[in-house]
């Protein structure tokens, strides 16, 4: 049995796909437990991830975890894992865990999640990868609404990454000791500017689409409304500052998974309905 926490956010319900499909005993954990979430072939488990022995139930049996990060107490969740008799943990991590700066509030708990997984005594696997495909859908009630996009960092290069290709890469960690130990970076096949992705949309669309950057201020102002500043704070060193370059694009995928990631023209065709 393979425990998925996370089970229904990007990379975790991916992953429990790509799992139940290839015939692999897969459990999901949420918040909820609820079923109808999952896919044929996944058994559904409730738990709380800030809440240690809430997990109890759902490692029965467990040989090995796809864990989420930044959570409370993760040195007890580990050794609530490690107790339950698992074999190995996958951690996902972040690109910017690279960096060890502690002063970022999104690296700071990819850091110490990381070292919580390195001191459990458990075989680990961490994955950093960079930003998701999937932040595109932010984007999706304006483009819903007209044909502008408006979004930060317009000179900004990163080689966004399916969450897909994420859960693939976890899912081969998750079945074999081959990958113990092993701290992977992930990438896309192609490193873009917001306005190359607004481009490729119009082009899967079939409309005529226009990006324009938004100023620092205006930015600020808008993502302070939708989550604390610490975090705020953390996004703009990354991308304002410069502190994080998720530009590079690295062959992870392809070495861990024996095929190419996906390019985002792949990931648009895929979720095309979402901006309609």
């Amino acid at each position: 049995m393979i425990l998925v926490t996370g089970a229904t956010g990007n990379v975790g319900s991916a992953l429990v796909r790509q799992l139940a499909e290839a015939g692999e005993p897969v459990r999901g954990l949420s918040r909820g437990g609820d079923p109808s979430k999952l896919p044929p072939g996944a058994e559904a488990a409730a738990g709380d991830l800030n809440d240690p022995k809430s997990l109890l139930p759902s490692l029965a049996g467990v040989r090995a975890v796809f864990l989420m990060p930044g959570y409370a107490d993760m040195p007890t969740t580990l050794a609530e894992i490690r107790a339950a008799g698992a074999e190995r943990v996958v951690l996902l991590s972040g690109s910017s865990a690279g960096s060890s700066d502690l002063g970022n509030a999104i690296s700071r708990y990819m850091v110490e999640s990381e070292t919580a997984v390195r001191e459990s005594g458990l075989p680990w696997t961490l994955l950093r990868p960079g930003a998701f495909m999937t932040n595109t859908l932010e984007w999706a009630p304006q483009l819903r609404a007209g044909d502008v996009v408006r979004a930060p960092w317009a000179d900004v290069r990163i080689a966004n990454i399916d969450p897909y290709d994420i859960a693939a890469v976890a899912a081969a960690a998750l079945g074999t000791g081959d990958h113990e130990g092993r701290v992977y970076a992930l990438s896309g096949p192609e490193s873009l500017v917001p306005a190359d992705r607004v481009r490729i949309l119009g082009e899967v669309l079939g409309r005529e689409l226009r990006f324009e950057g938004q100023s620092d201020k205006e930015a600020r102002a808008e993502m302070s409304a939708r989550m604390p500043e610490r975090y705020v704070n953390a996004f703009f060193s990354f991308y304002s500052a410069g502190t994080l370059d998720e530009s590079r694009v690295v062959g992870t995928v392809r070495e861990a998974t024996g095929r190419e990631p996906r390019s985002f023209r792949a990931w648009a065709e895929a979720n095309a309905g979402a901006f309609r």
